[in-house]
């Protein structure tokens, strides 16, 4: 029988953001960023691995997870990022992950404030795409005006336990490898949110952020950003991820400065969650370049 996972790690309100935290100890710092209708929670096992490496901090971005709705009503990828950025203030220069909306906004911050990441990791990151997947278009249709009430008003008619299986069916490769502490968690979890007045506008603001980056044009749309990150950068990619395409690895091949691509091929879109110990071991790697200065090591 597979072993009971770790609890969460405990939170605290750092500045407007629910933050949660490994233990001190390790010197360096690094900062986990969720991405859409998740949270800080979907970090606790690759930080669990990572926690003898860096000191982690998983944030709640602003009205998800423990983290109150933002004071300005800005759930855009650039609002996203303001919070992060506090947060890295907060810590010192780090090193970042993101996965999926968490990705887009952690390449926006490494592209505008580079003195505070010290190497980038993105699994499954939300880029602009002309071919999206099924999935975006959900999220696309959740972001039209009126439209997008209308979805979230009935979503919430289901029971959280069948929102959340659905979910986890569509992120997760295997929905047979989630364990049942993770899934109880997480339909506990959605049922607090439930009761919370700003829920939905939270999803549904994010939803519209993200989608708009697909149509920004100019020197502030995610992929020109891409192109100025100086960190070293390692991107993930699930072989069976049904929301992010993994061919959009290649442009970012093209894109990024210093960049690795992995190809994991048994994963779907949250591999930190699938398979934490194998993407500890690519981040590891990462970790040991910038270390000696973002000089590759030897293979």
């Amino acid at each position: 029988m597979t072993a009971e996972p770790i609890p969460h790690w405990p939170g605290r309100m750092i500045g407007s953001v629910h933050v949660r935290s490994t233990p001190g100890g390790a010197a360096e710092q690094a900062v986990f960023v969720h991405g859409l209708a998740g949270s800080a929670t979907n970090w606790t096992d690759l930080m669990d691995e990572l926690k003898d490496e860096v000191t982690g901090h998983a944030i709640d971005l602003p009205g998800a997870g423990f983290s109150p709705a933002p004071a300005d009503g800005d759930y855009s990828v650039e609002g996203h990022s303001r919070a992060v950025i506090g947060l890295l203030e907060h810590t010192g220069p780090a090193h970042l992950f993101g996965n999926s909306l968490g990705g887009a906004v952690a390449v926006r911050v490494a592209a505008v404030r580079p003195e505070l990441v010290r190497s980038l990791t993105l699994i499954s990151p939300a880029l602009p795409d002309l071919l999206p997947r099924y999935g975006p278009l959900r999220v696309a249709a959740a972001a039209i005006p009126v439209l997008g009430e209308w979805v979230a008003s009935r979503l919430t008619l289901l029971p959280a336990e069948q929102r959340i299986t659905a979910s986890m069916a569509v992120v997760w490769a295997n929905m047979d490898a989630v364990h049942p502490v993770r899934l109880r968690d997480a339909i506990e979890e959605q049922r607090r949110r439930d009761g919370l007045p700003y829920a939905g506008e939270a999803m549904i603001g994010s939803a519209r952020g993200i989608v708009a980056e697909y149509f920004r044009r100019g020197e502030d749309s995610l992929w020109r950003q891409a192109e100025k990150v100086r960190a070293r950068t390692l991107i993930i990619h699930g072989r069976h991820d049904r929301l992010v395409r993994p061919a959009m690895a290649r442009k970012a091949y093209r894109t990024f400065r210093q960049v690795r691509l992995v190809l994991l091929p048994t994963a779907g879109h949250v591999a930190m969650m699938e398979m934490p110990q194998v993407v500890a071991a690519e981040a590891r790697r990462l970790i040991g370049e910038t270390r000696l200065g973002n000089a590759p090591l030897p293979s």
